[in-house]
């Protein structure tokens, strides 16, 4: 019975100090009390402020739930190691800030990626252009012949 308990506590701790494999971490940096709001801010890419009034407002609907869930999250998710910064965590220029690296972010503008989008399409379209002018030309049956000679 203790070694089950004791296996089962370290497994606790290890899977609390990589996030629960969902990057789940207190941000105790950027936090009020104990950076659980920001910290989930940061998961679900959201501002901190906007997690704190979701918590105010479920705790006006809850009550005291919302409370006992923080203390449990107090709880259940570790601090953000110093790595986390170095290796998740870009400078906005835009914004003049720092924020969570996130593959859905663009650094160019909606008409900057269709005008490139655009002239990728167009160099496709001009090089199936050539392949059917040259497939269809009198140069692509005499090069088929001659390769069959040469086999």
């Amino acid at each position: 019975m203790m070694n089950s308990n004791n296996h089962t506590n370290r497994r606790f701790r290890r899977q609390r100090r990589s996030g629960w494999g969902m990057n789940l971490y207190r941000n105790t940096e950027a936090g009020i009390i104990a950076g659980v709001c920001a910290g989930l801010g940061d998961h679900f890419a959201i501002d901190h402020w906007v997690m704190r009034l979701i918590f105010i407002g479920a705790f006006l609907f809850t009550g005291p739930y919302v409370i006992l869930a923080y203390i449990i999250c107090w709880f259940m998710l570790a601090p953000r190691k110093a790595e986390y910064y170095e290796e998740y965590v870009e400078y906005d220029e835009e914004h003049r800030r720092y924020r969570p690296k996130n593959i859905f972010r663009y650094s160019d503008n909606v008409s900057t990626r269709l005008a490139r989008a655009n002239e990728r399409l167009k160099d496709v379209i001009r090089r199936v252009e050539a392949m059917e002018s040259y497939v269809t030309s009198r140069r692509y049956d005499f090069d088929r012949e001659f390769s069959k000679i040469s086999k």
